[in-house]
């Protein structure tokens, strides 16, 4: 009790401070941005504005204390992907000021536009609220702006984070294994949240039998904005961004048709957002640690996965890191800054005093993104889809056949064991197996021919059950 209390004091304090830090962090960076790029870059610290795109076809205005996007454009982004938690986390300094900000708003003349468009020759009087962020970031795709230099000058500029900006193709980096042509069937692998396709080559890979490998094409993504894939400045992250470069880049460009699916954290909701797409391609889904917390009654789902994910607690260390990442915009650009800057001393450094080559990978893992990737990804994929995984586990429950196995570290602290037994009670079938003194990385590091093994024994008992 005592500990919790203590525990609590200081969340209490430190965040508090670091709510104030990251709005000075706010003004460093824009004027950083404008010296060096000779523009003011958007946050969402901004407040919202009235803003009509050039073609006409963003159409929001201010209205109210709430900024949520109620409107789709006709672009291929849709807006109802993205998440709110981009732009509404109270932090004890709003909250302080909220009651200030209401008196002087009431005595205010309501200035509310009213925007009115004709669609299909029909005049429509509709009012919305958006984020002046993601209205600038896609008037920059519609209007077809030119994009922001690459790298942007925070942004690591080594060759493995660059290198997609001279390649030909706009695909994501994908690493095969197995036969070239495919001879029995097709496995996808999917890393989790800052992370790249080593976790799975670095360790499964090399631990599967010759048999494995002769009979199974093995595909393992650098998801967008990760590893050695692209890291546009201009893209939200939105799943159906990530899912598009998935079928683009594997789907598509090696002809699957049919495939295993094995998944870590973040990797699971891209994971069951494809299989719901290709519930007749799946044959199997191997989900490890996934991030489902059903929100309760009355709450609002993304902003309850924020919660979860990222609690604002001091301890444990990797809540702590999650809440840095997950609530302070400029804070965690600052940390990604220091560290993607500086990869090679953190890998070097890592190096000399674990002598694990693992442990290196997973730090050139962890400093090759971008913010932009980084913090779209977590807050539209892990918190802005909260809502969409009951849906999701839904359909793999009733309109696909394949098998589904979970796999969690009991020691997890991160993404508690507590989320597959949720997702047990949505997908009764589903094979739940939690592995004593294991965490969030440990439960595949450190297991990787155990785990191989498991993966093979599920391949073969989907082809014996087919």
């Amino acid at each position: 009790m005592i500990g919790n209390m203590i525990n609590d004091v200081l969340s209490f304090v430190i965040f508090s401070i670091l709510d104030i830090f990251d709005l000075v962090l706010c003004y460093v960076y824009k004027i950083i941005d404008f010296i060096v790029e000779s523009e003011w870059k958007p946050c969402y610290c901004s407040s919202p504005k009235e803003a009509i795109t050039g073609t006409g076809k963003i159409l929001v205005s201010e209205k109210g204390e709430s900024n949520k996007i109620v409107c789709l454009t006709s672009t291929k982004l849709q807006l109802e992907e993205i998440s709110d938690t981009l732009y509404t986390r109270p932090s004890l300094v709003s909250e302080v000021s909220k009651t200030t900000v209401k008196e002087l708003k009431r005595r205010k003349i309501d200035r509310t536009t009213t925007v009115v468009t004709a669609i299909n020759k029909s005049t429509v009087r509709s009012t919305f609220t958006v984020n002046n962020t993601i209205v600038e970031m896609l008037e920059d795709k519609i209007g077809r702006r030119k994009s922001h230099p690459v790298p942007r000058w925070s942004d690591c500029d080594c060759d493995t984070c660059n290198s997609w900006s001279n390649a030909c193709q706009d695909t994501l980096f994908v690493h095969t294994d197995g036969p070239k042509e495919k001879v029995g069937d097709d496995v996808l692998f999917i890393h989790g949240f800052i992370s790249s396709s080593a976790f799975w080559t670095e360790t499964v890979f090399p631990n599967f039998t010759d048999s494995t490998k002769s009979m199974y094409r093995l595909f393992a993504i650098d998801l967008l904005g990760f590893g050695r894939s692209p890291k546009p400045h201009d893209s939200l992250y939105t799943i159906k961004e990530h899912l598009d470069m998935i079928e683009k880049s594997v789907l598509e460009a090696h002809k699957v048709e049919s495939f295993h699916i094995v998944a870590h954290s973040l990797g699971c909701i891209l994971a069951l957002a494809l299989a719901v797409k290709y519930p007749n391609s799946v044959k199997s889904l191997t989900l490890i640690a996934p991030p489902y917390f059903p929100a309760p009654k009355g709450e609002q789902a993304t902003q309850y996965m924020m919660r979860k994910v990222a609690p604002r607690r001091v301890w444990p260390a990797i809540a702590f890191g999650a809440s840095l990442a997950c609530w302070y915009e400029h804070v965690s650009r600052t940390i990604c800054l220091l560290i993607c800057k500086n990869h090679r001393t953190w890998e070097f450094l890592t190096k000399l005093i674990t002598r694990n080559r693992m442990k290196t990978y997973l730090i050139k893992g962890f400093c090759c993104h971008t913010h932009n990737a980084a913090w779209h990804t977590l807050h539209n994929i892990i918190c802005g889809t909260a809502g969409k995984m009951e849906g999701y586990l839904n359909t793999v429950q009733n309109e696909l056949s394949c098998s589904v196995n979970v796999f969690h570290g009991q020691d997890d602290e991160l993404i508690p064991v507590e989320c597959s037994s949720n997702v047990k009670t949505k997908v009764p079938r589903a094979n739940i197996k939690v592995i004593e003194k294991k965490d969030h990385i440990t439960i595949v590091v450190g297991r990787q021919e155990t785990f191989a093994r498991e993966l093979e024994e599920i391949w073969k008992t989907t082809k014996l059950n087919r």
